[in-house]
């Protein structure tokens, strides 16, 4: 099938966003990934959907082995050679598509993407062997992050350095501890690193146990320079972690299996984007969106 013009409702501004704008991936266009919208056409049209990201061929060999998500000629929206959803309208592959029940609001939609990367972490790690797990991180994607992994693994710590943010996780019954007050000795089972920094990897290799599991959730424009004697030393298993199952997201969102409430602080129309940036980078701020919906003139 061929691609659905989708009228953008809103569109979020996550840490791939503010490092592509620094220059990763090189990418020249339209940014934005994370939104709700409707559907002009297709099965779903007049109807609220959210997209996945990777548009692939659907024939090449990774394709065929469905691995759709690494094909060899996939675009990804707003991230490369593909326009984004910080626009009126984005075309996105109606095999992409996922409809948007009722009972999930554009809060929570918009935010469908990244929950499918946190549950992407259930898909790759055994969870219920956990003994212990740390996320590195007190952004957005960490809050989703912990709330995926809390579901199944015994014992969550979450390591920050922003007490509004942390106090976030302590709401919903989560460990915090101030990067100032971490012990970095290697005990845990599980690392998470959501830093979206390149000092969270070295970090993460102090804390994770011999034989023990670091994944990366973090894609940062700098270059990464870590020792890797350590991972050969400890026999470390270091997981690549990034998209995940859109459908598992939005059941898990009808189910009320995790707590969205909140997370989106600020608003802006697409015409102040030079502010959005500036204010998603502010330790205040959680979650900013793009109200596309009620500030363009379509």
């Amino acid at each position: 099938m061929g691609e659905v013009l989708v009228d953008v409702i809103a569109a979020g501004i996550c840490e791939t966003d503010l490092q592509l704008a620094e220059g990763y991936m090189g990418f020249s266009g339209v940014l934005g990934h994370e939104f709700v919208g409707m559907a002009t056409s297709g099965p779903f049209a007049g109807a609220r959907v959210v997209g996945e990201i990777n548009c692939n061929c659907q024939e090449c060999s990774r394709c065929l082995a469905g691995l759709g998500n690494h094909c060899a000629n996939r675009t990804v929206v707003g991230i490369h050679q593909h326009d984004g959803a910080f626009a009126d309208q984005v075309a996105i592959p109606q095999t992409s598509l996922h409809l948007v029940p009722d009972s999930v609001n554009d809060d929570q939609a918009v935010l469908i993407e990244p929950l499918a990367a946190a549950l992407q972490i259930q898909q790759q790690i055994e969870l219920s062997k956990v003994q212990n797990a740390i996320v590195l991180g007190d952004g957005r994607l960490a809050n989703l992050c912990a709330q995926a992994i809390s579901q199944q693994a015994k014992d969550i710590l979450v390591v920050g350095k922003h007490e509004l943010k942390l106090s976030r996780f302590r709401r919903l019954g989560i460990k915090t501890i101030q990067l100032t007050d971490l012990v970095c000795e290697k005990d845990f089972d599980l690392v998470v690193d959501c830093t979206g920094s390149v000092t969270g990897l070295p970090l993460a290799l102090q804390l994770v146990r011999p034989r023990g599991t670091v994944v990366m959730k973090t894609t940062v424009a700098a270059d990464h320079h870590v020792a890797l004697a350590p991972i050969v030393i400890d026999e470390i298993n270091v997981v690549g972690s990034r998209c995940g199952p859109f459908g598992l997201a939005i059941e898990s969102l009808q189910a009320g299996q995790f707590d969205l409430s909140g997370l989106v602080t600020h608003r802006f129309a697409l015409e102040e984007a030079s502010k959005a940036f500036q204010v998603a980078v502010d330790p205040a701020a959680f979650k900013v969106v793009f109200d596309v919906a009620n500030s363009s003139n379509r």
